[in-house]
């Protein structure tokens, strides 16, 4: 019994369930764990502590982590399927919808039926600009860009943008670019989704 104490207290179980021992050692531990239920029953122990500590410490991501985390995965697909990397206009105060027909029109970029929230699909990702079309029916969590400019042109629908407590009120063609530095919301206020044209440039 005092092996078996000196081999819980080694540390070596935790370094284990962390997946940072080495052969040898994990060759060991097994071996423990086959032959010692006290062993398995320390490890299960040591896992319910690693997820109680998970739970307590986890932070609900932004909405829209998810959709554009997607939708990186989908434009990397399609380029291992052979789409051309084609760069879209940046947008400006004077861009207008039809610059963008190419991606506009095609079959694939659409939204499904059973998409909700938030969902994107990129236009084209450079080091230098990320350009996506964007469908929302809810709202945006606020936001802070320090690196990078973040601009809209607004497709179908209405939105309002809420920049320090100023809100902005965009309807389709309407263009607008949130400052570096400033926190800000957008907030779906038509019954069909809001569909713009979503650009961000390196600072």
């Amino acid at each position: 019994m005092k092996y078996l104490a000196e081999f819980i207290q080694s540390g070596l179980l935790e370094l284990y369930a962390l997946e940072g021992t080495s052969p040898e050692e994990t060759a060991e531990v097994e071996r423990m764990l086959a032959t010692h239920p006290i062993i398995r029953q320390e490890l299960n122990a040591i896992y319910e502590s690693m997820e109680a500590y998970a739970r307590a410490h986890a932070i609900t991501p932004k909405a829209t982590i998810k959709p554009l985390v997607m939708a990186t995965i989908n434009y990397m697909e399609r380029l291992k399927q052979g789409e051309k990397v084609v760069e879209p206009p940046v947008l400006q105060s004077n861009s207008r919808a039809s610059e963008y027909a190419a991606w506009l029109h095609r079959p694939d970029m659409i939204l499904p039926a059973d998409a909700e929230g938030i969902y994107a699909k990129i236009i084209c990702s450079t080091p230098e600009a990320t350009t996506a079309i964007v469908w929302m029916t809810d709202i945006a969590d606020n936001e802070v860009h320090h690196t990078e400019y973040e601009r809209f042109l607004i497709l179908e629908g209405t939105c309002e943008i809420t920049i320090d407590e100023v809100v902005h009120y965009l309807k389709p063609g309407d263009y607008f670019n949130v400052p570096l530095h400033a926190r800000h919301m957008v907030q779906v206020t038509s019954d069909i989704p809001c569909k713009v044209i979503l650009q961000r440039l390196a600072a």
